[in-house]
């Protein structure tokens, strides 16, 4: 099943396609370079945007919650990489401590820890899951959507090491993004490997950081390939310091609202694309779809109604903290539909591996507007094919595999850009003079 693109200007797009699989064996050979530089992050999530005219990445999580919407199909692949993975970073280990977020009241999010105990315990590992939640003070059974059960137990810290009654872990995996800071018990672990590394959490990460080292990457793979970079990126701008008490700072965010719009037009019309450009302004660091607001004019944001709807959506991210740093980033509109409902696919990895996909959809919202809200859906039939095995000769647009093995392209080069990030922000990284 390939999704329907309903746009007309397809044109680069299946260019763009034609390109990756005509240049197949030279990105493979490219990405294992850069592997042999570059650590990838334990795993990753990456959500796309197919606009027929650019196929860009709009958000890249390290802490993917949604593996419960990948396949049953996929889970060989995604056994395959967890024991890679685990081999690579601890060949010894036998016991693994799965540390979710403190929030598991989502039977979704449970159904995700489901599916990563399944995997790392197919993996050849003792998994266990140790809770944040400074309320589970005994083993708390957790209900699992399909009646099965998880046990949630309390962490137990020694000085150098943590782990549960019974149970030391060589390798800690962390499933929550830490939005809130990092948690005291977590600190300090010089012992095990905690993966992925703390400053992955969203009190460091900042997206802008991100998408400076996914500008780099793109760069790269645009000159291997022959093409402009920016039919892979979006542009951005940032704003540092902002106050929705007092509207301090709010002169940066339209200034670069304006810019950044007056460069998307000079694409379009290079291009000759007929579409009114947009720019996503949202919060810099966090996750969860909060703190976002589409804009198509700077003059949009200049008055009190403006103001009032930027703190409205703006004012904090998941968790309640206030929003202070903004990213201003280019829309790229979707045109993929599935069953007449706008579209985006989301790419999984683990490791460096690619291990399958899915689509949010969401028949409540628009091409420019974001789809990680209440009311969204999952549909993992569109990658049931395999993305490992495109076919060449194939007319582009039309076949499952091509189109996802393109997608797969594009996540992984997100993931390689937030390795290039995890390097950059590293406190413990080694300096050569």
């Amino acid at each position: 099943m390939v999704p329907h693109l309903i746009t007309a200007l397809t044109g680069p797009i299946n260019e763009l396609e034609a390109r990756v699989l005509d240049s197949m064996p030279a990105i493979e050979r490219w990405f294992r370079l850069e592997w042999m530089e570059h650590t990838p992050p334990f795993y990753t999530s990456v959500d796309l945007r197919n606009a027929g005219f650019k196929l860009a990445p709009v958000d890249t999580e390290l802490f993917p919650c949604s593996f419960n919407n990948l396949t049953a199909e996929m889970l060989p692949l995604a056994v395959q990489a967890a024991m890679a993975a685990i081999e690579k970073i601890c060949p010894e280990a036998k016991n693994l401590l799965l540390v979710p977020d403190s929030d598991t009241s989502s039977s979704f999010y449970r159904a995700n820890l489901q599916r990563l105990v399944q995997v790392f315990t197919q993996a050849g590992l003792n998994v266990r899951l140790g809770s944040l939640d400074p309320a589970i003070t005994a083993p708390t059974a957790l209900p699992l959507p399909d009646g099965e059960s998880l046990t949630l137990e309390p962490l137990l810290r020694t000085p150098r090491r943590l782990g549960l009654k019974d149970f030391d872990p060589c390798t800690i995996l962390l499933n929550t993004d830490m939005a809130n800071g990092t948690p005291a018990v977590l600190e300090n672990l010089h012992e095990q490997y905690l993966l992925p590394p703390l400053h992955a959490g969203w009190g460091v990460r900042r997206k802008s950081r991100h998408f400076e080292s996914y500008e780099e990457v793109a760069k790269k793979f645009a000159k291997l390939l022959g093409m402009d970079p920016w039919l892979i990126n979006p542009m951005f701008g940032r704003c540092g310091e902002v106050s929705f008490g007092d509207a301090s700072g709010l002169d940066c965010v339209q200034a670069n609202v304006d810019a950044l719009l007056g460069k998307v037009r000079r694409k379009y019309k290079e291009y000759g694309i007929n579409e009114k450009p947009f720019v996503i302004v949202k919060a810099d660091n966090g996750s969860g779809g909060a703190g976002l607001m589409t804009v198509r004019d700077a003059k949009d944001l200049a008055d009190a109604a403006g103001l009032a709807r930027m703190r409205e959506r703006l004012g904090t991210v998941r968790g309640g903290e206030a929003v202070t740093e903004l990213i201003i980033q280019e829309g790229v509109p979707t045109y993929e539909r599935v069953n007449d409902a706008v579209a985006e696919p989301v790419v999984y990895m683990l490791d460096r591996y690619v291990v399958g996909g899915f689509y949010r959809v969401h028949a409540e919202r628009g091409v420019d507007e974001n789809l990680s809200a209440p009311g969204a859906r999952y549909v993992p039939l569109a990658f049931s094919d395999s993305h490992h095995l495109p076919k060449a000769g194939t007319k582009p647009g039309v076949s499952a595999p091509n189109r996802f093995y393109m997608y797969g392209v594009v996540g992984r080069l997100a993931m390689l850009a937030a390795s290039y990030e995890l390097e950059a922000t590293d406190p413990d990284a080694e300096v050569y003079d």
